[in-house]
Parts: structure tokens; C-alpha cells; sequence
């Protein structure tokens, strides 16, 4: 069994490249903040089951459709946040990024991200530990 077989430290590399993901989805939003008709978007967070593997609708990359002109994939769950009531404040230009929303989001996000590496560098130092070489 390699290292990388274990489930909690397979949940946390998850965990922690869904959170690189969501940064950069954030600073896309911030980006565009001056951008007309511009909507924020946002990930689904991860949901694990009890071994430790993703569950529900995180998994493959999906197929994207960047262009109206391309079919939409049949089934396929969109892997974006489809709460359409946050973000409520839209500008008369259509923009509706809200800057301190996408800096809270972002600091929560960096907080978390902190935390599931700081995790995972635990979880190796204790596995090292246990066989005697940490």
C-alpha cells in the first residue's frame, strides 16, 4: 500500500486543490469587478463519505461549454455554486461582484486552506513516527 492510498491524506490533497481552485475562481471574480454583466461564481465544496473518497457530484473533471454554440453535455452536474440569491447587490452596468464579499470568501478560503495543510504535514509527520524515521 503506497502512501498515497490512504484515504484521510487523499481527502486532504482534495481538499486542499479544491481550495487552490476556489482561489483562483475568486480572484477571477475580482478581476472582473469592473466588468458589464459580469457574474460571480463560485465552487461546490467537496462533501467525503466515511472512506474518505469524494462523494456527490466532485470527481472527473467535467466537460465545460465555453460557447453557446457547443452542446451541452447530457447530465452532467455543473461543478459552480447555483445559489442564485447570494450576491444580491448588482450594479445598473449588470456587474454583481461585490468586492468585501469575494474578500471574506477569499480570506476564509486561505484560513481553510491553512488548516487542511497544516493537516496534511501532521498526518506525514506521524506516519514518519510511526516507522521509526521522524
Amino acid at each position: 500500500m503506497s502512501i498515497n492510498d490512504l484515504p484521510v491524506l487523499s481527502a486532504l490533497r482534495t481538499k486542499m486543490q479544491w481550495h487552490q481552485e476556489r482561489q483562483r475562481v475568486l480572484s477571477e471574480n475580482v478581476s472582473n469587478s469592473d466588468t458589464p454583466r459580469f457574474r460571480p461564481r463560485d465552487l461546490v465544496e467537496p462533501k467525503f463519505d466515511k472512506t474518505g473518497a469524494v462523494a456527490g457530484s466532485m470527481g472527473p473533471l467535467a466537460l465545460t461549454r465555453t460557447s453557446a454554440s457547443h452542446m451541452t453535455p447530457s447530465g452532467a452536474a455543473s461543478g459552480f455554486d447555483q445559489n442564485k440569491n447570494a450576491g444580491f447587490e448588482t450594479r445598473p452596468a449588470g456587474n454583481a461582484v461585490n468586492l468585501e464579499e469575494e474578500m471574506m470568501k477569499a480570506a476564509s478560503n486561505q484560513m481553510d486552506y491553512a488548516a487542511a495543510t497544516s493537516l496534511y504535514s501532521k498526518s506525514l509527520h506521524l506516519l514518519k513516527t510511526a516507522i521509526g524515521k521522524g
